[in-house]
């Protein structure tokens, strides 16, 4: 989870955590102790519990509402429109449990001596800035977790379709088949990360301190976009790559296997 914390300090302070993400960790470590590397990881941990339930759960749900919907033959012609329909849908309701948890991590990482872990940074926010302070960011984390989390499905499913044509799923081992989740998982990853990193930049930003007073949050989006640019935007974008790329290969990896486990290995296929 210190990756987190130093994609977040890079994206937050680029002046200073201008060495990537080796460089970030040494600073961190060099300046705050290893200790440090650990800030914001009860609402990391919290929120994207949350949000993974409600994101792969809801995903299912609502590939399966399609079906219903269009019937299995119109939902297998059309699968990609499917997986971009029920990506963004699960991802909207992950994403209003997610929000909180998400402005809490940001503001501890942002400020070290705010409060003493999730608890303590949930409740002082709540009671000093009242619960708009938690969904000011709600805007940039749908730009940011839609788009993110669309690609991600759409680029998973298509990249394991590719694999299962090539080396059919039932003459693999379970092994193998964990080897293509994790792969088509990781690729999936790569590309989240990319077209979501503004939008994740931007979050950090926005979620860093409070706004001037009379400041509205489309006021201050539009003067952070401006005062980032494009290249400023993808300030960070070698962490995230790291961590969104592996982050993703495993938890298809896990999803696979639970499924398995549980005696869902099908899901909700549409697949041709």
């Amino acid at each position: 989870m210190g990756d987190y914390s130093v994609k977040t300090r890079i994206q937050l302070d680029p002046a200073t955590y201008n060495n990537g993400m080796i460089g970030g960790f040494r600073k961190v470590i060099q300046s705050e102790g290893a200790g440090a590397l650990l800030t914001g990881l009860g609402p990391t941990f919290a929120g994207y519990f949350l949000q993974g339930a409600f994101k792969f759960g809801g995903y299912e749900f609502f590939k399966q509402q399609s079906i219903n919907l269009m019937g299995l033959e119109n939902a297998s012609q059309y699968r990609t429109g499917v997986y971009l329909a029920s990506a963004a849908a699960a991802e909207f309701f992950a994403d209003i449990a997610l929000c909180p948890l998400e402005a809490t991590r940001i503001r501890l990482v942002s400020e070290p001596t705010y409060a003493n872990g999730l608890i303590g940074g949930f409740g002082k926010m709540f009671k000093t800035e009242g619960i708009g302070a938690f969904y000011a960011g709600f805007g940039p984390i749908l730009f940011k977790q839609i788009p993110y989390t669309m690609s991600k499905f759409v680029v998973y499913e298509k990249v394991a379709e590719f694999a299962f044509s090539v080396f059919p799923k039932k003459d693999l081992s379970d092994i193998a088949q964990t080897g293509v989740n994790l792969g088509s998982g990781l690729i999936a990853g790569f590309a989240a990360a990319f077209v979501s990193q503004p939008a994740d930049t931007m979050l950090s930003k926005i979620n860093k301190s409070k706004g001037a007073p009379g400041e509205g949050t489309t006021t201050r989006l539009i003067k952070i976009g401006k005062e980032l640019g494009l290249r400023g935007s993808y300030t960070g974008i070698g962490a995230r790559l790291f961590m969104v790329g592996t982050l993703t290969a495993f938890q298809f990896a896990i999803y696979g296997d639970l499924k398995k486990a549980l005696g869902a290995t099908g899901g909700v296929e549409i697949s041709k």
